[in-house]
């Protein structure tokens, strides 16, 4: 299974990064800069909100962006109808890196989640640092106590915590943990197959009150109207910004 082998990727990747140092060491050089609200930012009266995501390939459909910029890609999105920005960071699956965070909220001036695999509280500490305004919580490969867990330190260190499902089970243990910030990614992590009705199946499931993110899938106006019937309150998109050519146009049409 690639998630399987994500996961063991990142244990690796974290372990080289600690160096023998604990997160509580990392914890010093934070400097109480503020970070920009995430989650508030996606609530609009009258459309959806929308993350756009800077990615540079991804396991199922290999390199997405052959002249990949992050800088570029975000100085796009800076004059978008984007809500916030999603960058990934896992190098070794999706070629990203830490450092890309930290361009794309600079340059952007909007708000940004690290989009990874978070295993370990030492990858929160690292987010912040890097300037994150928020960080994905992938419910599958996380045990209860960790989403609480890494949950609280977000919140600690003023940020907001995504909690990503893909079943009813993950959906009923968000909901237990006290998640109000959940992402239904309508792609499955094992098979990588898309279906949108996961999140038409899922959003009942979620308290009305929650702010609910529809993840991956979305191409067209009709894919997003689809989820705005559904009962999102807004869209993670990638893959087809990225490869649109134009993606301050194809976010307007989305949004429209």
């Amino acid at each position: 299974m690639i998630l399987k082998q994500i996961v063991e990727s990142t244990k690796i990747r974290v372990e080289k990064s600690k160096d023998g140092r604990t997160w509580q060491q990392l914890e010093k050089q934070l400097t109480g800069d503020k970070t920009r609200p995430f989650a508030a930012a996606l609530k609009h009266e009258n459309r959806l909100g929308l993350i756009a995501e800077i990615k540079k390939s991804s396991p199922s459909k290999g390199l997405i962006a052959p002249d990949f910029d992050c800088g570029k890609q975000a100085e796009i999105y800076k004059n978008s109808l984007a809500d916030c920005l999603s960058v990934l960071t896992e190098p070794e699956y999706f070629g990203g890196q830490l450092s890309d965070l930290t361009e794309a909220r600079e340059i952007s001036g909007k708000p940004c989640i690290r989009k990874d695999f978070i295993i370990d509280e030492w990858q929160i500490v690292e987010a912040r640092l890097a300037g994150a305004d928020c960080i994905l919580l992938i419910a599958a490969i996380l045990t209860d106590w960790q989403l609480r867990a890494f949950k609280h330190m977000a919140s600690r260190y003023g940020m907001d915590a995504l909690v990503e499902i893909h079943d009813e089970t993950e959906a009923k243990r968000a909901v237990a943990g006290g998640s109000t910030f959940i992402g239904i990614n309508n792609r499955n992590l094992n098979t990588f197959e898309v279906d949108l009705a996961t999140t038409e199946r899922l959003r009942p499931l979620l308290p009305a009150e929650a702010i609910v993110v529809g993840e991956s899938g979305v191409s067209t106006r009709e894919d997003a109207e689809r989820l705005k019937n559904a009962g999102v309150d807004a869209l993670l998109v990638g893959e087809s910004l990225m490869k649109s050519g134009d993606a301050a146009s194809a976010i307007a049409e989305l949004l429209r």
